[in-house]
């Protein structure tokens, strides 16, 4: 049943965010408004589904599987990002909740500018 739920949350979200990239203002624009955008209510979203579902209704393990791991994953992963930075914070790792902001970018823009280098010298 779980990885039903994570199925069904992930489709669910994937299209919406294909919807809203589709039908954004700005599209054409150099910034990207709409993956701006969608990760930014992703993570608006995060919060709000972790404090009603862990916090509030602990009891209920499908919906945080349903609506955090399926749907804001399939959504944006930036949710989840966004989230476990905050945790790290409030928990009092504010230097590890750093590290892993700044690090996770970093690392991202490494391993992005990696690939196309490699896929460019492999497939060109």
């Amino acid at each position: 049943m779980s990885w039903l739920a994570v199925a069904l949350g992930g489709a669910a979200g994937s299209l919406l965010r294909y919807a809203i990239g589709l039908g954004f203002p700005f599209a054409g624009h150099r910034f990207p408004w709409s993956t701006f955008a969608i990760n930014v209510a992703g993570s608006f979203l995060i919060g709000l589904a972790w404090v009603l579902i862990v916090e509030k209704a602990a009891g209920w393990p499908e919906a945080r599987l349903w609506v955090m791991t399926g749907f804001l994953g399939g959504f944006t992963t930036f949710s989840s990002f966004s989230l476990e930075a905050l945790l790290l914070w409030q928990n009092g790792h504010a230097s590890l909740a750093l590290g892993y902001l700044l690090g996770s970018l970093l690392a991202g823009m490494m391993a992005i500018v990696l690939a196309v280098w490699l896929a460019r010298q492999l497939w060109l």
